[in-house]
């Protein structure tokens, strides 16, 4: 058992320009929001090519989450009808580092700047990495998922 974990730092290469301070209700709204990711004008040439993918995946850190004590289990959507779950088995917010992971649709690239389709992260939110999407890479054709998840 590893009792002290190796220290990290992390660099933001961009940040979300939507305006959105909340999130947007119901969340199946955020499948409609556009975003801008303004990335750091350095790194404006490790963009190029990105223009002939669909979708990409933006991996971002959610930088309005309160930063407390994490609860080890938690209820699926917050549902009290739901069974405590430990949080590595969910998608929550509510995690040791609050990373936020979405493929989102590419509609633009303007120089270090991508305009996108369904990024669920608030304005200004630092974006840590950009990946392209592969569909025969990216999905797990065999993929099972708990129960509860389809059972309301």
């Amino acid at each position: 058992m590893v009792n002290e974990m190796p220290r990290m730092t992390l660099r933001a290469i961009g940040v979300v320009r939507n305006g959105l301070q909340t999130p947007p209700t119901p969340r199946s709204d955020w499948e409609k929001a556009t975003s801008e990711i303004v990335i750091d004008s350095s790194l404006t040439e490790a963009l190029d090519g990105i223009e002939e993918f669909s979708h990409i995946i933006v991996l971002f850190w959610m930088h309005r989450l309160h930063q407390g004590d994490t609860p080890l289990k938690q209820r699926p959507m917050g549902n009290p009808g739901r069974p405590l779950k430990g949080l590595f088995a969910l998608r929550t917010p509510n995690r040791p580092n609050p990373v936020g992971k979405t493929t989102v649709r590419l509609l633009e690239r303007k120089d270090n700047v991508l305009r996108v389709e369904g990024l669920d992260a608030l304005d200004g939110s630092p974006v840590i990495d950009i990946k392209p999407y592969l569909p025969g890479y990216d999905v797990a054709v065999d993929a099972t998922v708990a129960a509860w998840i389809t059972n309301d």
